[in-house]
């Protein structure tokens, strides 16, 4: 008997999930539920390394939770929870830390941009890369589904499992693998199709096609698409074809047809009109049924705590024993009784 690959996923609930959010990772979570062991988290200890107001805060992460469950995600086949509801995570950064070169940290290259960005650096900022190195490490994680952009923490990840290996002398953590999804998954920009369709201007109508956008907007940030001043729809390797390339792309990533069958359906179009209400209508449609299984998770927060607390249930069995032994390795006296 093969035993599955364990996966673990973090995403953060900062608001603003998009279409290319869920293209690009969401899907891909949910179909790979049945070959893999899934644990997904929302990540909230994540969120507070920059300043969150903490009403919204609440509701971000109960709300991604419900998202990501209306997507998809079977709590009958994954584990799904929330990062500060199983304290061995900020447990195990404490004890990461004190394994972790500081410079390996300076080095980070959204540290050193954040940073740039602001008057007053604090130390969870900095220190973000060893959190999500307790997330990942804690479960034994085989792979790490992320974006090009969060590479280089799960490599930092890598290489604290292989310090900490070296330092005890004991193949104690399995060293992860980050699993970068298919560039064909990557949506751009409704407003600027040579920009990926960005989490953090979401906000920013006609930008992005969010998840619970009401038909009216996504009919309205459609219309706005940019195109180019041709009539041709279909698929191009010309820079200037970026637009209709983008709006293809959508179409065909919702409906999972081929290129060819794509283009046929667009064959009888007056032009770009016809094509942005064309795709606007398949992402509508796609959307409607995530969108009434959101609202209801949303209206029965008893259901929504229920399936959250038997994730952090579960999460909590995987991990608490792996910071136990961690703790032994280090020289720690372990307390007679309980689980930590």
């Amino acid at each position: 008997m093969t035993t599955k690959k364990r996966v673990f996923s973090g995403i953060q609930p900062s608001g603003n999930i998009h279409l290319g959010n869920y293209l690009g990772a969401v899907k891909n979570w949910v179909a790979g539920q049945d070959e893999k062991e899934n644990f997904f988290c929302v990540v909230d200890l994540h969120s507070i390394t920059v300043p969150q107001d903490p009403v919204e805060l609440r509701f971000q992460t109960r709300a991604l939770a419900a998202m990501l469950l209306a997507a998809g995600i079977d709590p009958k086949k994954s584990t799904l929870f929330v990062q500060s509801h199983v304290t061995v995570h900020a447990e195990g950064c404490w004890l990461l830390n004190c394994v972790t070169p500081l410079g390996w940290l300076q080095r980070m290259t959204q540290f050193k941009d954040k940073s740039a960005k602001q008057a007053s650096v604090g130390v969870g900022l900095l220190d973000y890369p060893v959190l999500q190195a307790a997330d990942i490490l804690l479960y034994d994680a085989h792979e790490v589904p992320v974006g090009e952009d969060q590479k280089q923490h799960v490599e930092l990840a890598r290489d604290i499992a292989q310090r900490f290996n070296h330092i005890y002398e004991e193949e104690f953590f399995i060293i992860p693998e980050p699993k970068i999804p298919p560039t064909g998954a990557r949506l751009m920009g409704l407003d600027d199709p040579t920009a990926k369709m960005s989490k953090s201007l979401a906000h920013v109508r006609g930008h992005a096609v969010r998840l619970l956008d009401d038909p009216k907007e996504i009919m309205r940030s459609f219309k706005k698409a940019v195109t180019d001043s041709g009539n041709e729809i279909r698929f191009s390797d010309d820079p200037e074809k970026a637009g209709v390339n983008n709006l293809l792309g959508i179409y065909k990533a919702v409906t999972g047809k081929s290129n060819a069958d794509v283009e046929a359906d667009f064959a009888n179009a007056r032009g770009y009109g016809d094509l942005k209400v064309g795709v606007a209508e398949v992402v509508i449609d796609f959307l409607a049924p995530l969108q009434a299984r959101y609202q209801a998770l949303m209206d029965d927060p008893a259901e929504l705590d229920r399936i959250l607390a038997i994730g952090a249930e579960q999460a909590a069995a995987v991990s608490q024993p792996k910071l136990r032994e961690m703790k032994e390795m280090m020289g720690l006296v372990l307390p007679v009784s309980g689980n930590r």
